[in-house]
């Protein structure tokens, strides 16, 4: 009889756990795409945070940390995207209004031995590009008539990252104890979640953004114009292992020899070629924690985080796929034990 009560009891309170969870999980997935941004800021200002709770309480700390971020960081790169999508406007309405005109190009393209119709190119591929600048322009209109909603989004995620930077070490504690897992699968896989965030969020943004910079040093000292607008699109494209910054230097490279500035393409192509050999040597030294990630995991994880969870996607993706790797290789590891004791 008293298994009974018992049973019913622990019936009960699962039950109620599963629903307030459940409950919990819908008003977080409202502003999801912000919670994990604050979750991914809260990673990467970790190390400074316990470096200011030194000298100050968790709270103070966590307030200077979020208000210098937001002056030093965000503030200039807001600054920076807007310069960058409205030099890739300009360039659209360019386009559009037939600055580059196709005859130029394919005089040009002739004086140096290729014979190309553009005319007929364009008249093939009119419709796929009509879309495609079509959906870019109604996407950034998206993103003006959202902005109330986008300010209530950072606001969530200012008001999120000051918690997990003042609590964080409290929440996992909780977390750990409220977790029906042991806690050497919890340690380990903690370890290696920590050693995928490092990979996906700290080591690829680094060297993404490194070479954007690098690239960007030569878009200047050879005069393109819509440096900065380049410069973004650089650092998206390197994130990205199968593209890199080839996807940029090499229509710039182009272009330059097109216009009739072939020393200028020529040596713009010797450094293009650097900056994504630095690849090779660059992502080795700064994901030495955790060696390298599936390049596969890479790109998926990418691309559909992005269709998922928005920009934030970018980073939060491969960590989420690598996660689901790392946590079926652990129920792999626990279920082989016992057998093999």
């Amino acid at each position: 009889m008293a298994d009974t009560s018992w049973s019913s009891e622990d019936t009960a309170v699962t039950i109620l756990a599963a629903v307030s969870v459940g409950l919990a999980a819908l008003l977080v997935v409202t502003y999801l795409q912000y919670v994990l941004f604050a979750i991914v800021l809260a990673y990467v200002l970790a190390p400074v945070q316990r470096k200011l709770e030194r000298r100050m309480s968790s709270m103070i700390a966590a307030i200077t940390l979020i208000l210098t971020a937001i002056l030093v960081i965000f503030i200039p790169l807001a600054y920076i995207l807007a310069i960058a999508i409205q030099q890739g406007l300009g360039l659209l309405t360019a386009l559009q209004e037939g600055d580059f005109r196709p005859d130029m190009i394919q005089d040009r393209l002739e004086t140096i031995g290729y014979v190309v119709d553009l005319e007929v190119l364009y008249a093939t591929y009119q419709e796929p590009i009509a879309a495609g600048l079509q959906s870019l322009a109604v996407g950034t209109l998206t993103v003006v008539s959202n902005l109330p909603g986008v300010l209530i989004g950072l606001t969530v995620t200012v008001f999120v990252l000051f918690a997990l930077l003042r609590d964080g070490e409290r929440l996992i504690a909780w977390l750990r104890s409220v977790v029906p897992v042991p806690n050497r699968v919890q340690r380990d896989l903690l370890e290696e979640l920590d050693h995928l965030m490092w990979a996906s969020v700290v080591g690829n943004v680094a060297v993404a953004g490194i070479q954007a910079g690098l690239l960007g040093i030569g878009l200047v000292l050879v005069g393109m114009p819509g440096v900065v607008f380049l410069v973004v699109a650089t650092f998206i494209l390197a994130l990205l292992p199968l593209v890199g910054a080839f996807g940029v230097w090499v229509p710039v490279s182009s272009y330059l020899f097109v216009i009739g500035r072939p020393l200028a393409g020529g040596s713009f192509v010797l450094y293009g070629l650097l900056v994504s050999v630095s690849d090779v040597y660059l992502r080795p030294a700064l994901i030495s924690r955790s060696g390298t990630i599936n390049v596969a995991i890479i790109v998926l994880g990418i691309f559909g985080g992005v269709v998922v969870f928005g920009a934030i996607g970018l980073f939060i993706g491969p960590v989420v796929l690598g996660g689901a790797k790392i946590v079926m290789d652990l129920f792999a590891r626990e279920r082989a034990e016992p057998t093999t004791a």
